[in-house]
């Protein structure tokens, strides 16, 4: 069972699709999420969920404040499981792109305070860091970079104008935080 860890949802059930996803535990997102809340407030963030899944990532953000949510997901079946999430959830202020995360960060838009970067294990390093590199564009003044990986992958490819801040495993999960520079 995956479930919102807190905020205004939570202990809210969260619908999970069929197959082909892999929610980020409640454990990892609790953990995750404190890590975070040490780092910046999430009232009014503008947040980014690539390969989405459940949303776990993003409806969490936005049960902790988080202003709007976008959620990025090239499986169709997973896509629906998103909008039905978001209108159980009572979240209106979401956003879901049935599309890849490649294609997502090749166009313009919003930019993020928060992105979650969770694909699956499947994933190689170069089209992550291809993802990411397209990302920069879309990302805020000290925007913060999660990205979740098997620990056996090891750190991603950060884009120019990104340092790494921390690095931690849970088991076989590996979390990988990125932030972006300031300028001054």
């Amino acid at each position: 069972m995956t479930r919102i860890v807190a905020g205004t949802a939570g202990g809210r059930r969260l619908k999970v699709p069929p197959k082909g996803t892999r929610p980020t535990s409640d454990r990892v997102r609790e953990a995750l999420f404190s890590s975070l809340e040490s780092l910046m407030d999430l009232d009014g963030a503008k947040v980014l969920d690539l390969y989405a899944g459940s949303g776990a990532l993003g409806f969490e953000a936005l049960s902790r404040g988080a202003e709007h949510a976008t959620f990025v997901e090239s499986d169709k079946r997973a896509a629906e499981v998103l909008k039905s999430n978001a209108k159980e959830l009572g979240f209106a202020n979401t956003t879901i792109a049935n599309r890849t995360a490649e294609a997502y960060v090749t166009t313009e838009g919003d930019k993020f305070d928060v992105v979650f970067a969770d694909p699956p294990y499947s994933v190689g390093d170069d089209e992550l860091a291809k993802v990411l590199h397209g990302l920069v564009d879309r990302l805020a003044e000290d925007a913060i970079l999660i990205v979740e990986r098997a620990s056996r992958s090891g750190e991603p490819a950060w884009p120019d104008g990104v340092e790494p801040l921390r690095a931690k495993r849970y088991g076989d999960t590996a979390v990988y935080w990125g932030q972006v520079r300031s300028d001054g």
